[in-house]
């Protein structure tokens, strides 16, 4: 019998360490895993998820420097670098960091299982592919046959290479969902609540790359898919959300399980609210069929789906509350614990996103600002996540809780007071995609700006601090020798 590995300290609290009952005769192909070769994975996409943040780092001091009044005399700039490098953080800061995250519980939730593993090369296969997906993302910001656009959900640089990148990051974050579901098959037992919440936000995932490929296969038909890439994103963009609130859900129930015991999350509740997110997400790919292609009724179709995504949210967040005020009044819970901070973080921020979401008329500055929010809401609960249960998992030290809790305080609430101003400038008629200079604001508006300005700038330190800490943090010698 093969050594298992080393379990999680606490793991019945932390709700990620899980295991999965496997058939008594694994396929021949299956082949067991050394702990050595876990930990070396899953910090393979931790490494990743916190390179996309520097990138996304970087990126945003090239764009204040690219801004700065003869910068030109000393550095050659690319034309248009501005809206390029935008493009890259923004894709970066959300899209690549978030679905790495999420590869990571992908593998976690595969190899932490009990027996063999069955297609265990799709893992560092799916790696290889993201990090590949890297240069061809952000080279083309640097070159002037880059063109950039903002379409919603994954904004892009009209460039081969930027095409590339994405078909690789799409194919890398899809090995992992695959083995996983190779890993599943013929299970017998009810999964485990974060196995299950990790498979269905793999199965939208999948549901996803349908949508996509069914816009362009209608664009290519109608040979506009070179002057229509919002439409080519709009649909899948809408599911894409459904993971990013999977890996939301989850790693919520690892938190409030971190913070206050087992009996926070009510296990049926957070199975109902995973399914939910299934059940919601299965029309979308029959939009195309349905509604005359990227016409107004499939638009509002999709713009319905998110809507219902505040069912799933309310009933899960209103269920870990009461049971919360069931164990401890307020005063008692664990303001210290950076696990319960991170929760707090993303529940606020996901709170005042689902406000504002419900206040949004016309095309103005609130649709950004709502949806800063609700990403603000994944991202602090996975920075929080990965400095808690991600360290130990990977038998890392852990980091100080006065080193974690002013970063994860900066960054949530930095992008909230940033969502806020965004909001309030909507609010008095602000555009979306441009710049504060390139259009007059009335004084309203400007206060709005000034208030995501200030907001913004602790964000970025607070995102700074996290990758100094993280990447200290993954770099240190373990703390457990492997077994």
């Amino acid at each position: 019998m093969r050594d298992r590995p080393p379990s999680l300290p606490g793991a019945r609290g932390s709700g990620m360490s899980v295991i999965v009952s496997r058939a008594a005769a694994p396929d021949s192909g299956a082949r067991a895993l050394a702990p050595e070769a876990i930990r070396r994975e899953l910090a393979g996409w931790a490494w990743l998820a916190i390179g996309a943040l520097a990138v996304a780092g970087a990126f945003s001091i090239l764009l204040a420097l690219s801004r700065l009044p003869g910068i030109e005399r000393i550095a050659r700039w690319p034309f248009g670098f501005f809206g390029s490098g935008l493009v890259i953080h923004v894709v970066f800061s959300i899209v690549v960091w978030l679905l790495a995250m999420f590869a990571l519980l992908l593998s976690h939730a595969t190899l932490r299982a009990d027996g063999p593993v069955r297609a265990a090369a799709l893992g560092p296969m799916g790696q290889a592919l993201t990090a590949l997906a890297f240069p061809c993302l952000f080279a083309p910001a640097f070159l002037d046959s880059g063109v950039p656009e903002l379409t919603n959900y994954v904004p892009l640089i009209r460039h081969p290479a930027y095409d590339i990148g994405l078909g690789l990051l799409a194919c890398g974050i899809l090995a992992p969902v695959a083995r996983l579901f190779l890993n599943l098959a013929g299970r017998a037992r009810p999964l485990p609540g974060p196995v299950l919440a990790v498979a269905t936000g793999g199965f939208v995932y999948v549901v996803s790359l349908v949508c996509f490929a069914c816009a362009a296969v209608i664009l290519v038909r109608a040979g506009k898919l070179d002057t229509s890439r919002e439409y080519l994103f709009w649909g899948g963009g809408h599911v894409l959300q459904f993971v990013y609130v999977s890996l939301m859900f989850g790693i919520w129930a690892s938190l409030a399980r971190d913070s206050f015991g087992e009996n926070v999350v009510d296990p049926d509740i957070f199975r109902l609210c995973i399914l939910l997110l299934a059940v919601f997400c299965l029309p979308a790919p029959m939009f195309y069929r349905s509604f005359e292609a990227f016409s107004i009724k499939q638009h509002s179709a999709f713009r319905v789906l998110q809507f219902v995504l505040a069912l799933p949210t309310l009933l899960f967040a209103v269920s870990m509350l009461a049971n919360a005020l069931s164990i401890a009044r307020p005063s008692q819970w664990p303001w210290r614990k950076p696990a319960f901070v991170a929760l707090a973080m993303s529940l606020a921020s996901c709170a005042v996103g689902g406000v504002m979401g419900m206040m949004i008329s016309g095309s103005d500055t609130r649709t950004p600002a709502h949806y800063h929010a609700m990403m603000t809401a994944v991202s602090v609960a996975c920075m929080g996540m990965l400095l808690t249960w991600g360290l130990r998992e990977l038998d890392r030290r852990a980091v100080s809780e006065w080193a974690t809790r002013p970063l994860i305080c900066a960054y949530g609430a930095g992008q909230i007071a940033a969502s806020v101003g965004l909001f309030l400038a909507g609010g008095y008629g602000a555009p979306r995609k441009t710049t504060a200079a390139a259009t007059a604001l009335v004084d309203g508006a400007v206060l709005g700006m000034y208030l995501h300005g200030l907001g913004a700038l602790f964000a970025v330190i607070g995102g700074a601090a996290f990758v100094i800490v993280a990447v200290r943090a993954l770099a240190r010698a373990r703390t457990v020798a492997a077994r």
